[in-house]
Order: C-alpha cells, then structure tokens, then sequence
C-alpha cells in the first residue's frame, strides 16, 4: 500500500549521505532542476535516469515503485512543476513541506489504475502526513477528477501559499484541485517525488503563487452549531485485531465481569474539533511503531433542557463503541477494503453512519472508544438538532 512504502522508503532515505551537489538551472526566477543524479536523493538501485519523449526523464528500474529527494532545497511558497507519464499503477505524487526527519509534511498525488471519467472525483487526491502517516482517509473532501493521458505526459502545477493550494492538471487555465487549508503542521520543507511512473521537466518558481491566498479558505462546517467540537479525550491503549470490548453483564449471565468501560482513574485532556469539524486523533497520539489496534476514550457532555430524542451523524475510523449515560447505543466498523467499509470507501465522512440519541433532561455523558489499526485515526459528529440543547 502507498503509504506503508512512503514509510520505509523514507527511513531508508534519510541515511543516504550528501554531497556536493550541483547547481540547478535558473530562468526568470524558476528552478530547473534536472532529472540527474546530481540533484536527487534515492534509495541506490532503485532509479533509471534516461532520454524519454524528448527530455531527460526517470523512472524506477524494471518498473518499480521508487521515491526520490530533492537535494538542498527547501520548499515554502510557490508554484511547483512537473510532467508524469501513468507508466505503472499506484499512487505516484509529491511531498512538499516534508520535515526534516521526513515524518511530517504535505502530500498530493493521482489515483493512478487506468482510464478514468473527468467526473472520477478520487483520481486526484490530497492528504497531509503526520508522523510520517498518510491521513487519506480523513481527507474525504481534497478529492477530484481531471483529464488524465494514459499514454504521453501528463503536466502537473502545483500552486501553494500559506495555508491554501491550487492543482493543475493538463488544463492550466482552471484548477482541478483547491485545498482550502492544508493541514500539515510545516510551513517550509524538502520535496519527495513517489511512484512506478515517470517524472520530467521538474521545475520550481518560488514566490510565484498568482492571486492565491495565503489564509485558510473557508471551511464549511465553520457556523453550523450542531458539530459537536469539544471533548475529553483518554490516552491510547493497545487493543489487540479481534479483541471486542468487554462490558459489565448483568448477574444472569453468571459470575460478573469487569467492565472495559473508563473508571474514576482514567486520565483526561482536552482536544477540540480542528478544520471540517474532524476531531483529529491522528494528530494527537501519531504512528503507533511496529503497527498494532489502539483505542482511545472521548467523552462529552450535552446538557438537554428536556427528555428528547435527537440524531447524531458519525464519521469515524476506524471501529466506534457509543455510550450515552453508560447504555451502549451504537457499535460500527470502518474499515477500508472489508465488507465493514462504510461510504464513502472506508473513508470519515458524516455519510458513515446515523443513530438515535435518547437525552434525559439535565446532563448526559456522551461516551465513545474509537479503535484504529489502518491509517488516520479521528471522528466528526453532528446533531441533527440543537435546539434545547447546550454543548461542552
């Protein structure tokens, strides 16, 4: 999988040495830089730097999936050139604003399995990287179509500034991509070029970001009161693939069982919902090293001014245990690639699931373990209603 292969290329990346490196070409403020040893960095063995379609060219050798490094360079703001040929399948992109261990950093790349509709809305994709993870999975809405050539180049422009970022692809006059707000804690970093397809023409104009702002763009979900935003959240416990959750049974069912419900003891923080209302666990707690299931605790409180039944909509990854008042509500799974996978693909988004709230009137804990084993970690919630209601 893509991501699982940025993450040990990159390890393996960071060890290559380097030397003195020569100069990239200049013209009218772009950075040329060529595609030659000289200017980037690579796992030896894995790269062919050869004459293709009239320009100097690379691709993996024997068709390979490689990634590569810009050699000093660091990347702020600007516009950021490209052609790609779709020569193999996968996931081929850049990683811009990459730190300097490599484990945080912006990443924009094309859904690469074949002839695709413009109307395709996955074939270009956005997703920041956190703790060298890719959070795909929580970036339902930094998707969309363009018109890809399965055979010849492909040109790509990247426009970046500040917070916001336009993508071009093939038509240079409209954007097939706006980013709103990237999401990456780096503002400035080095550029990693990925894939089993081939790059050319690869240039930089820094500065050069036309009439993009540099201020987060509007979010959606910024005015609409019924997202739950505020919550308590518990420190990661592992949570061995396969292992449920164990819940106090009542006395007819035998001797009774300890609960795996949080207690008196458990240690609380506070994390609040970040841009599109995602409460971003991802961010928080990171890669869990060597893989493995985590779980964590959030819990919220809704004041109700009456006994009422409200909806609330819930994009999760990856599993979701739901209390209300200690009484168990809702269980779910999202996984990607499983029968489990909710809508959109496996991917958090509030089209995941729906459930009943049944408030008392007064206070009501909201309690919810979230489990992860694959990819980004977090949930968005929303209310249907929040009218007699108040909110942490």
């Amino acid at each position: 999988m893509f991501a699982k292969k940025l993450i040990f290329i990159c390890t393996v990346l960071w060890m290559v040495p380097c030397t003195t490196h020569a100069q990239p070409k200049k013209e009218k403020g772009e950075i040329r830089f060529p595609m030659a040893d000289a200017y980037w960095e690579y796992e030896p063995g894995t790269v062919e730097f050869f004459e293709h379609r009239s320009s100097k060219a690379m691709k993996g050798k024997d068709g390979g999936y490689y990634s590569l490094i810009l050699k000093d360079h660091l990347f702020s703001d600007g516009t950021i050139e490209f052609d790609v040929e779709l020569e193999g399948t996968g996931f081929p992109g850049i990683n811009f604003r990459m730190s300097e261990d490599l484990l945080e950093g912006e990443n924009f790349y094309i859904r690469s399995f074949g002839p695709v509709s413009p109307l395709e809305r996955t074939t270009l994709q956005y997703a920041t990287v956190i703790d060298s993870m890719s959070t795909w999975d929580l970036t339902d809405e930094y998707q969309a179509g363009a018109n890809m050539e399965q055979e010849g180049w492909n040109h790509v422009k990247l426009v970046v500034h500040g917070k916001q970022m336009k993508v071009y692809v093939n038509d240079m006059e409209r954007a097939a991509m706006h980013v709103p707000v990237l999401e990456g804690k780096t503002d400035t970093g080095r550029i990693m070029l990925s894939g089993n397809v081939i790059y050319a023409n690869f240039k930089i104009v820094p500065g050069a970001t036309e009439d993009l702002s540099g201020e987060p763009g509007y979010d959606p979900t910024h005015s609409d009161t019924r997202y739950i935003r505020n919550w308590m959240l518990s420190e990661p416990l592992d949570f061995p693939y396969g292992r449920d959750l164990q819940l106090q049974l009542p006395t007819m069912y035998g001797e009774a069982q300890k609960s795996d419900l949080p207690d008196s003891s458990m240690v609380w923080t506070p994390i609040r919902a970040e841009n599109r209302a995602l409460v971003n666990i991802s961010r928080r707690y990171g890669l869990k090293r060597g893989g493995g299931r985590r779980l964590v605790w959030l819990k919220t409180n809704i004041s109700s001014k009456s006994e009422q039944e409200r909806i609330l909509k819930m994009g999760f990854s990856d599993e979701i245990w739901v209390f209300l008042n200690r009484e168990l509500v809702k269980v779910d799974k999202n996984y990607f690639g499983t029968p489990s996978q909710k809508e959109p693909k496996g991917r958090c988004t509030l089209e995941n699931t729906s459930f009943g709230l049944p408030l008392k009137e007064g206070d009501n804990e909201l309690l919810i373990g979230v489990g992860n084993f694959f990819f980004g970690w977090g949930i968005i919630a929303r209310l249907d209603k929040t009218e007699g209601l108040s909110l942490d």
